[in-house]
């Protein structure tokens, strides 16, 4: 249960702040957000709140922002139409009444003859039992349709995705894997400030028990300076020659109180797997790195962390596209749910860590000029801002449902292995 909650709270967490991103650009912009989701599926919960509908949905598989011109537009009017309209107090149609009139006895309807709810926000019509007298109605700007009895707030143009610059658009594109990396930067701090930030110096932290660290003598605050006639002065020096030495023998010498200690360690032998996937064996001592309390230091930790993070990430991404890795590391959201009860079991810190970097990889991914994801349809706006104009969105359309049809057999491919990775 520990596990199922803190996977909830960590999925949640992750998507809500990249999509919450993208709906405050999209405000900030003039944009009618329609729906802010969270999951996807049948509704099991929802609020209305300054014209934007906030839901989450049945199926947790991630969320979305619906923008006002990002999608058709539910509701078309045309020639030949019978319609309610009610009016503001201002004269001004407020609301349009597609079916089921009879439940809106105040309703004035009339046939359409014309409607322009984009630009001009006019109807033109006629009375049912007067088709001489052509009628012009002016549409409020937050007027609805009600259709089955459900109200959808009209756009005109200018609170459409299309209306806007190739900036604004641009940004409204980024603003959600942008809310990632600022979110990891933040949990990055949170951490260096709950913990502190790890010393760069080999500085050990705790020793586990149990282990070869305890059995040789090691002390928490021992520097290694010296690893078989070879200076060691970063704990990264440190962990490479350990970690290329199982069951070897090593002469260190520490560093204990301002004295020079002589101790020798055998490193287990534990398995591991190299950058392509291959199992390695490599060794272990069961020492974690040394920390320290630094404010000034917490703050550049958080950009350094994600920096270091975000090239790792880049870097794996590349083998993977030039074939040095199999898509079998790949990992779905039931290879994601299985790491997180391990990391649940080391503590909260480590889960937390382990939010950061889910959040820095969900930001790369959304980047990734994939079609249907933020980095595809950024892609059309970088081409629109090169040719200046759009490419036809028939075009567009088709190559993000084609990318999306793609992108779900992927998905499947994925959860498959690490269904497969469960059991074997």
């Amino acid at each position: 249960m520990t596990t199922v909650i803190a996977f909830i709270f960590m999925f949640g967490l992750l998507v809500f702040i990249h999509e919450w991103g993208h709906m405050i650009f999209a405000k900030r912009a003039g944009m009618l957000v329609r729906e802010f989701a969270i999951g996807f599926g049948p509704k099991i919960f929802s609020f209305t709140r300054n014209e934007t509908l906030y839901t989450i949905r049945l199926i947790p598989a991630g969320g979305y922002v619906r923008v006002a011109g990002e999608d058709p537009e539910i509701i078309e009017l045309k020639p030949g139409h019978h319609i309610g309209l009610e009016f503001n107090d201002e004269g001004k149609v407020s609301k349009i009444i597609v079916n089921n009139k009879s439940k809106h006895p105040n309703a004035r309807v009339i046939e359409v003859e014309h409607a322009d709810l984009d630009h001009k926000l006019i109807i033109d019509g006629y009375e049912i039992d007067d088709e001489d007298t052509r009628l012009r109605f002016e549409i409020d700007r937050k007027a609805f349709f009600i259709m089955d009895e459900r109200e959808t707030q009209i756009a005109p143009y200018d609170r459409q995705f299309a209306s806007k610059t190739v900036g604004q658009r641009g940004m409204q594109l980024f603003a959600g894997p942008m809310m990632n990396f600022i979110l990891a930067i933040f949990i990055f701090i949170v951490i260096g400030l709950v913990q502190g930030v790890p010393v760069e110096e080999a500085k050990l932290g705790e020793i586990l028990p149990d282990t070869p660290a305890e059995e040789a003598g090691f002390q928490p605050d021992d520097v290694i300076v010296q690893i078989e006639d070879n200076s060691v002065s970063t704990w990264e020096e440190f962990t490479s020659i350990v970690r290329e030495n199982p069951g070897q023998e090593l002469d260190m010498v520490i560093l204990r109180n301002d004295a020079e200690e002589s101790i020798t360690v055998v490193p287990n032998e534990a398995e591991a797997v190299d950058q392509t996937g291959e199992p390695i064996s490599i060794g272990q001592i069961g020492v974690y790195q040394g920390f320290e309390k630094s404010i000034p230091r917490t703050f550049t930790y958080g950009f350094e962390q994600t920096y270091e993070t975000t090239k790792m990430i880049l870097t794996n991404l590349m083998m993977l596209v030039t074939g040095q890795v199999s898509i079998e590391m790949l990992s779905g959201p039931v290879g994601i749910y299985d790491a997180t009860d391990q990391v649940v079991q080391t503590g909260f810190m480590n889960l937390m860590l382990w939010t950061a970097m889910l959040s820095i990889n969900l930001g790369i991914i959304n980047l990734v000029p994939l079609p249907a994801l933020d980095g595809g349809r950024l892609l059309f706006v970088g081409i629109e801002a090169v040719r200046g104009k759009p490419i036809a969105p028939e075009k567009e359309g088709i190559f993000h449902f084609v990318g999306f049809a793609f992108l779900m057999l992927l998905m499947l491919v994925v959860t498959w292995n690490d269904i497969q990775r469960l059991f074997l």
